[in-house]
């Protein structure tokens, strides 16, 4: 099992039916990987499933509330039921507040930063990590942000939801030296869904990142030969951290 492919892996995709979400989705497929498709909408997610044509043994769709313990609990058992394993964890939920300044932010408005990018996090780090450790091999991945330690004014809530989940998934990459699994961090500045850097390029989207370039430097973390890439904040902007 150590030694095995994508072929033979499960791969958890939160955040599946997103602009990311749904590009990782097909690279994984391709793979040949076994594919959990998490989400809060189930009808977009069945309309990503039945894109991705294949068949029903390799995908399941569910909606899901991933904030709340027990109902990720439950995912966590219907994985290992149909599947037999989970591997990899990729995670990609989490919005975006801000626009003004601290004295102007609401509470609710953090709760809601640290509802999306900590506890949902954590509440999937705590269902599905577990599997991977008992069988020696897994990846967990999440894409975060340079503002999470270098947070621009006007931009608290989404700044301080990132940076606890940096120190989230660092303070696990920490306890799983050893063990077979790695946690990593993706770090972008803008998502290019639409692909303005190639087609209208600027000064401006310079540094965005698109779908695919994420969703390829996610498949070679996922792979074997980057069981020692553990702990990093990898800069996909085109510059150093």
């Amino acid at each position: 099992m150590n030694n095995a492919s994508l072929e033979e892996r499960t791969v958890i995709i939160a955040g599946a039916a997103g602009g990311l979400g749904s590009v990782a989705t097909a690279a994984f497929a391709k793979s040949g990987a076994k594919l959990a498709l998490l989400g809060r909408d189930q009808g977009k997610l069945d309309e990503l499933a039945a894109e991705l044509n294949l068949p029903a043994a390799r995908t399941l769709a569910k909606a899901v509330d991933l904030g709340r313990p027990q109902e990720v609990d439950r995912v966590a058992n219907d994985l290992l039921e149909k599947f037999g394993g989970i591997d990899i964890l990729l995670n990609f939920v989490g919005g975006w507040i801000g626009g003004k300044g601290v004295f102007e932010t609401k509470r609710e408005e953090l709760v809601s930063m640290l509802d999306q990018h900590l506890y949902a996090g954590y509440a999937m780090i705590k269902s599905f990590v577990p599997t991977m450790v008992k069988n020696h091999w897994g990846r967990v991945l999440a894409v975060t942000s340079p503002s999470a330690s270098r947070p621009p004014g006007n931009n608290a809530p989404y700044a301080i939801g990132k940076s606890a989940m940096e120190a989230l998934m660092l303070s696990l990459a920490q306890e799983l030296r050893g063990t077979g699994v790695t946690s990593n961090l993706l770090m972008v500045r803008m998502i290019d869904v639409a692909h303005e850097r190639q087609i209208n390029p600027s000064e401006k989207n310079q540094s965005w990142t698109t779908p695919e370039e994420i969703s390829a430097t996610l498949l070679h973390l996922c792979s074997e030969e980057a069981g020692m890439i553990n702990g990093a904040r990898i800069p996909l902007y085109g510059e150093p951290y």
